[in-house]
């Protein structure tokens, strides 16, 4: 399936802020890195959005080079990003990070 589009809800720029401070912390720079490989494999979806398994009820996209998963939904060719969380957390967590955005 292809998509016209990617519209990234603007809660998902504060899940991106806090990983890259989260990682700038770990080692400054790692954070703009970080930031940098999430946007592509963002950006990814333009080619690859729908092609993956569906996780808490929504399309669930592995990051590249971090344990980060993408969330997404898609609706009238539009790939809607709803969520960059770390995989590290507990799956409870990520169910209500998911459920008050949706």
């Amino acid at each position: 399936m292809t998509v016209r589009e990617v519209v990234v809800l603007a809660e998902v720029a504060g899940d991106l802020n806090e990983g890259r401070a989260f990682y700038n912390q770990q080692e400054p720079g790692i954070g703009d890195y970080f930031w940098d490989s999430l946007v592509t494999d963002i950006e990814s979806l333009t080619i690859y959005a729908g092609i993956h398994a569906r996780k808490h009820g929504v399309y669930r996209m592995l990051a590249k080079r971090f344990p980060y998963a993408i969330y997404y939904e898609i609706a009238d060719d539009v790939a809607y990003v709803i969520a960059v969380l770390p995989m590290r957390r507990s799956p409870a967590w990520i169910r209500r990070q998911l459920r008050d955005r949706g």
